[in-house]
């Protein structure tokens, strides 16, 4: 376990922030100008792809809360740690992060997974 880089808190509150005109500032701090994202429905690369994706995400979604439901497992600059999107107060999506930092403590790579592990067949 670990304790929180601050680029992951930095993009916790990118996520959470709800005046847009500060959401670049959290992304700044927390990610390496060449960062990849990758989700289930978001591909990006570069800050301005990954801002772009957050400022849909809140106004999709206005009365959202994004927050990590587990604490932080990680080796070699890796994190791995679970999370959950709330709207109106709601559990609305749970979710798993992996996380590449670079040796700046900046991030360079998200790979994120919706909901729980399947069960093994």
């Amino acid at each position: 376990m670990s304790d929180t880089p601050k680029s992951l808190q930095a993009l916790l509150n990118a996520w959470n922030e709800k005046d847009s005109s500060k959401v670049r500032s959290h992304l700044e701090t927390a990610l390496a100008p060449e960062v990849i994202f990758a989700d289930p429905n978001y591909l990006t690369q570069g800050i301005d792809e990954f801002e772009a994706m957050v400022h849909e995400f809140h106004q999709k979604y206005p009365i959202s809360k994004c927050e990590h439901t587990s604490g932080l497992d990680s080796h070699h600059n890796r994190f791995r740690y679970s999370w959950l999107v709330s709207i109106n107060k709601v559990a609305a999506l749970p979710g798993l992060d992996v996380t590449q930092l670079n040796d700046d403590g900046k991030i360079v790579s998200i790979d994120g997974f919706f909901a729980s592990l399947p069960n093994k067949q």
